[in-house]
């Protein structure tokens, strides 16, 4: 063991549990714990609102982690490259782990990083390196079907790894921001009232993962459901890193039906190939031909994004998803779904439109994901539904028993019965106050049709 320092630089990995960074640079010597919040890398998508919440709760409950080992977590402000060399230079340190990111902005850090330092990335973000997962032609999938099949194949990863035994702090740690001079959280107005059923942190995630490791043989069936508490409700933990994937699937790969829930969690793996191979697939369509695709824009197309934004459509199914989203900085997949269609399909406003309000509204926000599902939604994307795959939000919220769901997230329709509250417009149920529907489905329909006729016809670009 060396007495130089060795830095770890955090990002979306606050954890101390089978963290290989961490671990590596604990075996090196005396330990910097470093986290630089970067606004200015990802342009657009520094972190939004919600997940600014959920940091500073994590940088919260990782730097009690760290203190207790006697290595004080230091928080820094500015340009990851210049706050992680300038570190590196005040404590005179050898040598800079991380786990490695795949965000556009990351790979472009890291890159930046290992032409001043010696920089050391390792795995742990997801379930297996990216370059592992290839075609026979060995390029990388843009498909998830023989995707997931490949990765099947190299499973299960390696069981994780305990936070390590000995950890030395630095003599002399450098000076850091306070938590609190960041006001990563609201204030006025303090939005965040409806999050108070989260826990982030690495508690927080272990106690999410017990919960569902119970509930995953009832995964495939309850997770489409609403109404019903079926979701792992992981997707924050693993966005931030507060739980490695490998923990995840090793607790719950054992259990009958894993299955499904096995193919979400590689989703994740997924999704960051796309966004390595096309680093602007959250600004640009995979199918360059549907950037031509005329959206709705001006006066009257604003105001229906700001009704489906604050869950006004007249659509209950919509409205309790949208509400829901704003008030618990999460939303059920199935209404993600149904929601993002909406905005597409009924409204047919541009799919960035909506993947920027829930960048800033959701947890759990992800790069990869985000764009990756929108496009998908939205028949944009490289391996998407058709854009002529119109979902039915009136009969998709029967079909999935959603009253429950609508009578808490929708409460002045809380007295209607379950035959009429998924339209009540239709039965002429509606409450004084609760709007009408936006717009008809069969009329948002023919009208996204007509649109997409409109690109059918033009040539594919060359």
């Amino acid at each position: 063991m060396a007495d130089t320092p060795s830095i770890v630089w955090f990002r979306q990995d606050l954890r101390l549990a089978d963290q290989a960074a961490f671990a590596a640079a604990a075996a090196d010597g005396p330990v910097v714990a470093l986290y630089v919040l970067d606004d200015d890398a990802p342009g657009d998508w520094r972190i939004g609102g919600a997940q600014r919440w959920w940091l500073h709760h994590s940088l919260q409950s990782l730097g009690t982690s760290l203190a207790a080992l006697g290595v004080p977590l230091v928080l820094r402000r500015g340009n990851a490259v210049e706050q992680v060399a300038r570190v590196a230079a005040e404590v005179g340190a050898a040598r800079v782990h991380c786990l490695s990111h795949y965000e556009p902005w990351w790979r472009d850090a890291e890159a930046a990083l290992a032409r001043q330092l010696d920089l050391v990335c390792h795995p742990g973000y997801l379930l297996i390196d990216p370059d592992a997962v290839r075609t026979g032609a060995g390029t990388q999938f843009r498909v998830f079907a023989p995707f997931w099949k490949a990765l099947s194949a190299k499973m299960p990863p390696d069981r994780p790894r305990a936070v390590p035994g000995k950890v030395v702090g630095a003599p002399h740690p450098p000076e850091g921001d306070g938590l609190d001079s960041w006001t990563l959280l609201p204030d006025k107005p303090d939005w965040a009232g409806g999050f108070k059923d989260w826990q982030p942190g690495e508690d927080g995630a272990a106690a999410a993962l017990h919960a569902f490791s119970d509930m995953v043989v009832t995964y495939k069936h309850d997770r489409n459901l609403p109404s019903t508490n079926g979701s792992s409700r992981l997707s924050p933990h693993l966005h931030m890193g507060e739980i490695s994937p490998a923990a995840v699937w090793h607790a719950v790969a054992d259990g009958d039906g894993a299955e499904p829930f096995l193919r979400e969690l590689a989703w994740r793996d997924f999704t960051s190939n796309l966004i390595i191979q096309l680093p602007a697939y959250a600004d640009t369509s995979g199918l360059l031909k549907m950037e031509a695709l005329p959206w709705r824009t001006g006066p009257a197309a604003d105001a229906d994004f700001r009704a489906w934004t604050r869950g006004q459509t007249g659509y209950p199914i919509v409205d309790a998803g949208m509400r829901q989203l704003w008030h618990t900085g999460w939303m059920h997949n199935r209404v993600r779904m149904l929601t993002a269609s909406f905005l597409i399909k009924h409204l047919l406003l541009d799919w960035r439109r909506g993947e920027a309000w829930f960048w800033d509204c959701l947890v759990d926000a992800d790069y990869g994901n985000n764009s990756t599902n929108w496009q998908w939604v939205a028949g944009t994307g490289i391996d998407a539904a058709p854009f002529f795959r119109i979902m039915a939000p009136l009969s998709q919220s029967e079909k999935f028993e959603a009253a429950e769901y609508i009578r808490r997230w929708v409460p002045e329709l809380r007295d209607l019965d379950d035959d009429v509250i998924h339209d009540p417009h239709q039965a002429d149920a509606a409450p004084a106050g609760y709007p009408a529907p936006i717009i008809g489905h069969r009329e948002a329909r023919e009208r996204a049709l007509a649109a997409m006729r409109t690109v059918s016809a033009l040539p594919s670009p060359s």
